[in-house]
């Protein structure tokens, strides 16, 4: 049986000792390992032609990078450099161009570049590759959890194919674990897993591979640790005829459980990246949750940021947009809650300020919406943009200046006051728009009376 003491040794991490010698052991990725697909190519060391295009892989963490540019390399037979951008600089890369070049020349032995986290190269860095790249020098193999368009230098995108990994499924994650159990370079079978324990590494994963085999090292050393503890107070205990049994007992395979699993692993992994697709996709999916008004859509959301550490004032900066955008004068306290929230939180700070978060998100998933502000202020900017603003009336225009009443200025100009109901009839917008509307309320909550108010009044003004 292998010991707590050898798993907790130090010795090199079960997910590298698990890491695929070929292909065929990949987990996964089937749109990328379909027969004549470029990684498929590159790892075949038959194959005709020596060259091959350079690839990059975008995916999360724990979907195969890694696994695939390895695999590839032992499958080819190509000399394979692996490089990461977080130690690396311009001098590694030019080094590696000159040795692929010499190789190429004396050997002609086609070199294979793995670069990691390329996303951490600047942009003089990323350019160092280019010669390599379009001279075929290396087959650049480049990983990136970023979304290379954003983070990948044009130039090297368009000499590159961009191939996406997608996260795991639970089928993939559960073949994985099963294999690190049994196999040699695992496990070994040194503990069973029981299916709640199974089913838990896999949830807690959330489709990254790392993360369950990681999670699952660590929970066969605590149900050896179980295990040892048990073994040996059986020991100290026992009469001769339990001592026997003890040893037989001892013999036996210790078995994973679910509650070792959740000592081993705290919580499940969260993807978001403060920087990257996944901050855009979930602050998305809270205003729309806002906007379509399901307050537990957006306060599942809300956890999520609150979960993976986003900024809380931008979260707040967020709901107060929404409270402008959409539920608008149709509720004006919405505003308010929104502002109010955002200065609790600033001046309470977290973990105390999910609470206002939290109320000002269901306040406004559940109250009455109305974009008529939004759509009105834009519809003003676009005929201002199209030039369509025309001069100000002269009764409107400021008439306390030396001179201006000459020029008219004021004349003729109705003091609302005046008028036993504060309105009286004149014209506002210029001669170039006159009658044009932008604001028209919704018939939904307090917009509904605002309607009906401003018809009154654009009757009164409207009669001149």
């Amino acid at each position: 049986m292998t010991s707590p003491a050898a798993l907790l040794s130090g010795q090199t991490p079960l997910a590298v000792r698990m890491r695929p010698v070929s292909l065929d052991e990949v987990a996964g990725q089937r749109h990328l390992l379909r027969a004549g697909s470029p990684i498929v190519a590159l790892a075949d060391p038959q194959a005709s032609s020596p060259g091959a295009v350079s690839i990059i892989l975008w995916g999360p963490p724990g979907t195969g990078k890694t696994t695939l540019a390895q695999a590839i390399a032992r499958s080819s037979g190509r000399r394979f450099v692996e490089l990461s951008a977080i130690t690396a600089g311009v001098k590694d890369v030019r080094e590696v161009m000159q040795e692929a070049i010499t190789q190429r020349d004396l050997y002609g032995q086609t070199t294979i570049l793995f670069l990691d986290e390329i996303h951490r190269f600047t942009k003089a860095q990323q350019d160092a590759l280019l010669p390599g790249v379009e001279n075929g020098w290396v087959i650049l193999i480049a990983a990136t959890t970023e979304n290379p368009s954003f983070s990948v230098i044009s130039p090297l995108l368009s000499r590159s194919l961009l191939l996406t990994l997608q996260p795991l499924t639970d089928e993939d994650i559960g073949l994985l674990v099963d294999r690190a159990v049994s196999d040699a370079r695992g496990l070994a079978g040194a503990v069973a897993l029981g299916d709640e324990a199974r089913s838990a590494l896999i949830r807690l994963a959330s489709g990254d591979a790392r993360r369950a085999l990681t999670g699952l090292e660590a929970a066969a050393a605590v149900a050896l640790s179980h295990a040892a503890a048990d073994h040996g107070e059986d020991a100290d205990g026992a009469d001769e005829a339990g001592s026997a049994e003890g040893e037989d007992a001892a013999q036996g395979v210790p078995a994973v459980t679910a509650d070792d699993v959740a000592q081993a692993v705290d919580k499940a992994l969260l993807r978001y990246d403060r920087q990257g697709d996944e901050h855009y996709d979930v602050i998305s999916a809270f205003i729309k949750s806002i906007r379509g008004s399901d307050p537990d859509a957006a306060l599942h959301y809300l956890a999520r940021m609150i979960e993976a550490g986003e900024d809380p004032r931008f979260i707040a900066r967020r709901l107060v947009i929404s409270a402008s955008e959409d539920v608008g004068l149709a509720d004006p306290q919405a505003l308010g809650i929104a502002v109010a929230a955002a200065d609790a939180v600033a001046f309470i700070g977290m973990p105390e300020g999910r609470i206002p978060l939290a109320e000002a998100t269901i306040y406004l998933a559940t109250t009455a919406k109305s974009n008529a502000a939004y759509v009105g202020i834009d519809a003003a900017i676009a005929d201002i943009r199209a030039g369509g603003f025309g001069r100000v009336p002269l009764h409107l225009r400021d008439a306390h200046y030396p001179g201006a009443k000459r020029l008219g200025h004021g004349r003729g100009y109705r003091y609302s006051h005046d008028s036993e109901f504060g309105i009286v009839p004149q014209q506002y917008l210029p001669d170039e728009l006159d009658g044009r509307r932008y604001y028209e309320p919704k018939n939904l909550g307090a917009e509904r009376d605002i309607g009906a108010r401003l018809e009154r009044i654009r009757r009164i003004l409207g009669d001149r």
